[in-house]
């Protein structure tokens, strides 16, 4: 009995440690700016990626980490951004926390 709880422990242990190795970059996106448009707070870039994926990038200082790390992204730039991602019905959404590098 204790040996099935222990290889159960182990098991368990050996699973969180692969999913979260397996999570790594899944808030990350890569593309260009497709448009801008800007809102009371910041602005949404709408980004397209490699895969012909549209995400609709939500950026505004306070969620960058104030306006040292605000960036005002441009259409034709190349992007990476970090954040969290969310999906509806139709559309994949960011709100961006770091913006990692402009081109």
């Amino acid at each position: 009995m204790k040996n099935t709880i222990r290889f159960s422990a182990v098991l368990m242990l050996l699973f969180f440690v692969i999913s979260c190795a397996c999570m790594k970059g899944k808030n990350e996106i890569s593309g260009k700016v497709v448009a801008v448009e800007f809102g009371k707070d910041g602005y949404t870039a709408k980004i397209s990626t490699d895969k012909n994926e549209i995400y609709f990038a939500v950026i505004s200082i306070v969620n960058v980490g104030g306006p040292q790390n605000y960036k005002l992204l441009k259409e034709g730039e190349e992007v990476s951004l970090k954040g969290e991602i969310w999906k509806t019905e139709t559309e994949k959404h960011m709100k961006v926390k770091e913006i990692i590098s402009v081109k």
